[in-house]
């Protein structure tokens, strides 16, 4: 039973990446499988490990030195990212919404990687060596189920950087055409730089929910004021009780929110409104959207729920780094790193969406569930177990990837991911 569940996980791997491949040549093509499958196998991206599981029958010296090789082709990031934003956009509704999520990958001891620049741990509250991560996730309101779209890696030392808000609204502008402008952007902190804001808010097509920092300014009435300003004008008739579950623990808060119409400053053609929550801190809540709003309780509560979602699934964005050791990435030069980090996002979308969502896979994702054998069981967020129940059974199983029959096709012709 386990080697064929090991072969169908291996043929899915085939069919997932010959979606990926589309553009690409025989060999580039022949090197996404094997990536995908090399860290779907171990769960690491060191190509020492991927090597390990190719298990070639020859020196692990040489398929390293091979995978490096086809790691620095340039153009590959960007063929995979852009067929990975093709599989994933047929999932992504009008309301769906794009979860940016902006993090870092820090490399504390790193010396000779190329274009390492000072980066701020996020974890640690410091400041180190490393590189800047940006991902972009599709999650419905009140799920739990993400869809990874893109992630980007990058660093100002490099030439070819202009700046982070330019790089943000690069990846942001390549989500939103892939998938017709449906979705609504949400960004925590850090979002409302106007650098962000003002291009979004311009082109009408954009709609987002951005939390804002009491010192931005807003226009209400004509007057601009500040956030904090806001809030106290602000009055909440409604009001709703939730529980945040962080580190294990859960609390409860009670929440008082409503909201008030502004316009942004630099672009007041465009009617906004800006959503205040109490109840979370001594502080409010500020949330700035495009979405329109009125006196109804359910329409404004939809909204705070929207954003709250984006911390219900903080966990399920972590597993993208986590579940595959990317912050132990090995590699020396900038376009290889830029590569792995599409590759790896690759692998997460095999198992969070590939794998997940096919109807005529349910059978074989409740094996993987099982091979992960956790301690306390398989939690409501399966992405973890998913992730350590594919590399254990790639592990038992063994002998690499399957042989490439003769009539083995690539691209296009590949079984396609969504049914109609």
């Amino acid at each position: 039973m386990l080697q064929q569940i090991g072969r169908k996980l291996k043929q899915q791997v085939r069919r997932f990446s010959g979606e990926l491949s589309v553009g690409l040549g025989k060999v580039a093509s022949r090197f996404v499988e094997e990536m995908v499958y090399g860290i779907s196998a171990t769960g690491s991206v060191k190509l020492t490990e991927a090597a390990r599981a190719l298990e070639e029958g020859i020196a692990l010296h040489a398929t390293h030195k091979r995978l490096s090789a086809r790691l620095d082709e340039e153009g590959l990031g960007a063929r995979v990212s852009a067929n990975l934003l093709r599989v994933g956009a047929p999932t992504i509704r009008p309301e769906t919404l794009l979860i940016v999520d902006p993090s870092e990958v820090t490399k504390k001891y790193a010396r000779k990687m190329q274009y390492l620049a000072t980066v701020r741990d996020g974890s640690a509250q410091t400041f180190g060596n490393g590189y800047w991560l940006c991902a972009v996730v599709g999650c419905e309101v009140d799920g739990r189920e993400i869809v990874p779209l893109s992630q980007r890696l990058w660093s100002q030392a490099a030439p070819e950087v202009v700046s982070e808000n330019a790089t943000v609204r690069e990846q942001v502008a390549e989500v939103l055409a892939a998938t017709d402008y449906r979705g609504i952007l949400v960004y925590d902190r850090g979002g409302d730089r106007r650098e962000l804001l003002v291009p979004w808010t311009q082109d009408r097509r954009v709609r987002y929910l951005v939390r804002q920092r009491g010192d931005r300014q807003l226009a209400y009435k004509g007057k601009r004021k500040s956030g904090t300003e806001l809030a106290g004008l602000c009055k909440t008739p409604y009001a709703e009780t939730v529980v945040r579950e962080k580190d294990g623990k859960e609390q409860v808060y009670f929440l008082e929110f409503g909201f008030l119409p502004v316009r942004l400053p630099e672009h007041a053609a465009r009617p906004l409104w800006l959503v205040v929550v109490k109840g979370f801190g001594a502080e409010p809540l500020l949330l700035l959207t495009t979405q329109p709003l009125r006196l109804n309780r359910a329409v404004v509560w939809w909204v705070v729920r929207a954003y709250l979602t984006r911390w219900r699934i903080e966990e399920t964005i972590r597993f993208i780094k986590q579940s595959y050791e990317f912050e132990d990435v090995r590699v020396l030069t900038y376009r290889r790193l830029q590569n792995l980090a599409v590759l790896v996002l690759a692998a997460a979308q095999f198992a969070a969406v590939w794998l997940g969502a096919r109807l005529k896979l349910e059978v074989l994702a409740e094996h993987v569930l099982d091979a992960a054998k956790r301690i306390f069981g398989v939690p409501d967020f399966k992405y973890y177990a998913l992730a350590d129940g594919l590399a254990a059974i790639f592990r038992r199983v063994g002998k690499g990837l399957l042989p490439e029959p003769d009539n083995e096709h690539h691209g296009p012709l590949q079984l396609r991911l969504f049914y109609p």
